[in-house]
């Protein structure tokens, strides 16, 4: 009897030790195993949608992280004050709603403990500002609010251009093309709002009267031909949309069924390149000005980014994955600079080092600095469609 009992013990043991190797390990973003005692894994945490209306929009900012993530472990992964380590991103679906984001952000930190967390929402990212400086992480938001900087939470970063920049060459040609009476149908979110209060004074300022003034809210809305057909009974000369890209799309197609022939002002969120696959064809949208799609980029790492990715997603990307790759690339030189993986406070006093320590090839973007309040500063790159065609304007 004791013997039995010692080699059950023995067994039992063995199955404890066994139990907790494996529950060590962890899945990095290429599917290998981490976890070996001279190698360590960084959790790289994501929410966004990832199902809804505004997938395609969440799984095209999620794929730069990956992409990112997995050049890198590829490359050996990367060094950190005498330590390598791997990259393991974990995403999480929060439908586009702000309180999903924050539920996810809690359960990243408690079972990943990521210092780093990328959401693609301004909703997302003012949920996440609630607790992320109690609980030390760093928001990589990817949304052009200027409000998320503005507001003095020193673990934000703000991965595009401030919006408002846009306000004026935006207004400049289409009311200089098409007359001064706009149409507001902009996404519904707090995003869409703060666009539609900023754009609204300097049209006004310019001589501009706006005929009609809603919202559509893309995570409860499909069809647009009612509220569409309200603004142009107003006979708008230019109609002001924007929210994720493909209902966005959907919304100028409408309108343009439904006889409307003046321009679009088309809010950073939507991007030509992508709103194109639900049309077809640019000539849509003809008339429309908006940021400049990435593929036209002449930035330095685009080619290969563009080749790398379609080769991986069997189509061309958009900023919003060429934005959020570049990010997660400044990080990691960040986490190099700051000799530390897992301290987002030093790695967030280093964000600078990260710009300047960017591989030439990996500059998809060219952005030299950081401002004070976390802002990235990066060009305003602007065209317009004409003709069925992409036009750069000038930005002065």
């Amino acid at each position: 009897m004791p013997r039995k009992w010692v080699f059950l013990s023995i067994i039992f043991a063995l199955m404890i030790s066994l139990s907790a190797c494996s529950s060590s390990q962890q899945t990095t973003a290429n599917g290998e195993k981490a976890g070996s005692n001279d190698e360590g894994t960084v959790n790289i945490g994501y929410t966004g949608p990832l199902s809804g209306p505004a997938a395609f929009y969440g799984e095209r900012t999620l794929n730069g992280v990956k992409m990112a993530a997995e050049e890198i472990n590829d490359a050996g992964g990367f060094e950190v004050n005498g330590k390598k380590y791997k990259l393991n991103v974990v995403s999480l679906d929060d439908k586009y709603l702000p309180n999903e984001a924050g539920a996810n952000a809690k359960r990243l930190m408690q079972e990943n403990k990521t210092p780093i967390i990328f959401t693609p929402h301004s909703g997302g990212v003012a949920a996440l500002q609630v607790f992320n400086q109690m609980e030390k992480f760093i928001i990589g938001a990817y949304t052009s609010e200027p409000q998320i900087t503005e507001n003095g939470n020193k673990l934000t970063v703000r991965i595009p251009p401030r919006y408002d920049g846009y306000i004026e060459p935006f207004t400049q040609y289409a009311m200089g093309k098409f007359g001064k009476k706009i149409a507001f149908l902009p996404t519904a979110s707090q995003y869409g709002k703060d666009w539609a209060e900023e754009l609204q004074p300097y049209w006004e300022e310019q001589g501009g009267k706006v005929v009609y003034n809603s919202s559509i809210d893309f995570a409860k809305e499909t069809d647009f031909f009612t509220i569409v057909t309200n603004a142009l009974k107003e006979n708008p000369d230019v109609l002001f949309i924007g929210g994720p890209s493909e209902p966005t799309a959907k919304v100028a197609k409408q309108a343009r069924e439904l006889g409307f022939k003046g321009g679009f002002i088309v809010m950073d969120q939507a991007k030509f390149d992508e709103m194109k696959k639900v049309t077809d064809t640019y000539d849509v949208l003809n008339g429309a000005v908006g940021v400049m799609p990435l593929v036209n980029s002449d930035s330095p790492g685009v080619p290969n980014f563009v080749k790398n990715y379609n080769e991986k997603y069997n189509v061309d990307p958009g900023s919003e994955a060429g934005l959020n790759y570049f990010a997660t690339y400044a990080f990691i030189e960040a986490m190099k600079a700051a000799g530390t993986a897992d301290d987002p406070e030093k790695i967030m006093a280093h964000m600078q080092d990260g710009l300047d320590n960017m591989p030439e090839d990996k500059k998809v973007y060219l952005i030299p600095t950081i401002d004070e309040q976390g802002g990235f500063d990066a060009e305003l790159t602007v065209a317009a469609i004409e003709d069925g065609k992409i036009v750069p304007i000038k930005v002065e």
